[in-house]
C-alpha cells in the first residue's frame, strides 16, 4: 500500500482531489458518550466548528448526553445531540431535555427522529410531534431522518411514499417558522441507488438539501453487521461481494470509491441535492479522522494542526 503514495498521479488525480474535498466542506460526524469518553480532545481529530451529533441510545441517562455535548461546545465542536420520538415519556421529559442542552451546553441545533423501538415508550410517535411541541422552535438548525433504500420499519415496500410524505410537511414546518433544515441519511454503500434516490425526492418537490450518510472506515465484518442491524438494503451487496474476494478479508472498508463517485456527480451536476456528507466512524473515531483528513486536505484539518 505505501507504494501506492509515490507513484506519479495521472492528469485526472488534481480534479478529483478538488472534487473530494469541495464535497467534505463542512462534514459532520457521529458519536455516542461512551465512544467520546476514548477521544482526548476532539480539536485534535476534526477542524474547529464540526457538527457533531450525539447518538442517544435508550439506556443512556440524560445527564451523560448533556456532558458530552457541553465538552464538545467547550472543545469548539458544534453538538447536535438526537431526539428520538419513542423512547421519550412525555412533554416534560422533552422539555427537560431541550432546557438542560441549551443551559447547559449551548445547544442550537438537533436531529429529529423516529428512533428504534418500534412501541413507543410514551406519548410520541414520530419526529414529526416533536417538532409540533414548540420546545425547538428556538433552534437553529433542525435535522431530519432520510432512507435512500426505504426504512422496512415504516413499511414492507421501505414505505417511501408515508416517508415523503412526511418530509413534506417538515419541509412546511420548517419555512413556516424559518429555521434551518436539511435531510441526515442512513449510510449506504452504493452511489447510483443514491444518486437516484435524491433526484427523486427534487421530482417529488422535497428541496432541503442532503447530508448523506456514509460509514468510515472499518472492518468488512464490522460494517456487515452495521448495515444489517440499520436495515441498509440493496447497496449491502457491494459489502457481499467483497466478502467473496478472501485476500480483502482483512483489509478495512474505506468509502473512498463511494465518495469518489458523488463528488464527481456533484461536480458535473452542482444542484445535485447531496449537500454534505455525514459519516458514521464504526470503525473507530480515530480511524474516521485519519481517512477524512487524507481524502479531504484543508476541509478535513484538524483544528490543532491550522
Amino acid at each position: 500500500m505505501a507504494l501506492l503514495n509515490f507513484r506519479r498521479p495521472t492528469p485526472s488525480a488534481a480534479p478529483q482531489s478538488a472534487q473530494i474535498e469541495a464535497l467534505m466542506q463542512g462534514f459532520s460526524v457521529e458519536v455516542m458518550p461512551r465512544t467520546a469518553e476514548k477521544v482526548a480532545d476532539f480539536r485534535a481529530l476534526l477542524p474547529l466548528g464540526t457538527r457533531v451529533y450525539i447518538a442517544h441510545i435508550d439506556s443512556t441517562p440524560i445527564a451523560d448526553m448533556v456532558a458530552t455535548a457541553a465538552r464538545l461546545r467547550a472543545e469548539g465542536m458544534e453538538p447536535m445531540p438526537h431526539f428520538p420520538a419513542r423512547i421519550i415519556a412525555d412533554r416534560a421529559e422533552l422539555a427537560d431535555w431541550v432546557a438542560r442542552y441549551q443551559g447547559e451546553a449551548d445547544v442550537r441545533e438537533g436531529l429529529m427522529l423516529g428512533g428504534g423501538p418500534v412501541t413507543p415508550k410514551g406519548a410520541y410517535d414520530n419526529s414529526m410531534q416533536l417538532l409540533e411541541t414548540g420546545l425547538f422552535d428556538g433552534f437553529r438548525r433542525l435535522h431530519v431522518a432520510g432512507h435512500p433504500e426505504g426504512n422496512r420499519d415504516i413499511g414492507a415496500d421501505g414505505g417511501h411514499e408515508i416517508i415523503l410524505q412526511a418530509l413534506r410537511a417538515k419541509q412546511d414546518f420548517a419555512a413556516a417558522k424559518g429555521i434551518e433544515m436539511a435531510i441526515v441519511t442512513q449510510f449506504a454503500f452504493e452511489a447510483a441507488p443514491i444518486i437516484a434516490w435524491a433526484d427523486g425526492l427534487r421530482a417529488r418537490g422535497i428541496t432541503l438539501p442532503v447530508h448523506l450518510g456514509v460509514a468510515g472506515p472499518a472492518k468488512l465484518q464490522t460494517l456487515i453487521k452495521f448495515a444489517i442491524a440499520c436495515g441498509v438494503g440493496p447497496s449491502l451487496k457491494v459489502l457481499q461481494k467483497r466478502a467473496k474476494d478472501v485476500s480483502k478479508l482483512l483489509l478495512p472498508f474505506e468509502p473512498t470509491a463511494l465518495v469518489t463517485d458523488l463528488a464527481a456527480h456533484k461536480a458535473a451536476n452542482p444542484d445535485f441535492a447531496i449537500e454534505r456528507l455525514h459519516f458514521f466512524p464504526l470503525g473507530g473515531i480515530k480511524a474516521n479522522a485519519d481517512w477524512t483528513f487524507t481524502h479531504g486536505g484543508a476541509a478535513a484539518r484538524p483544528a490543532t494542526q491550522t
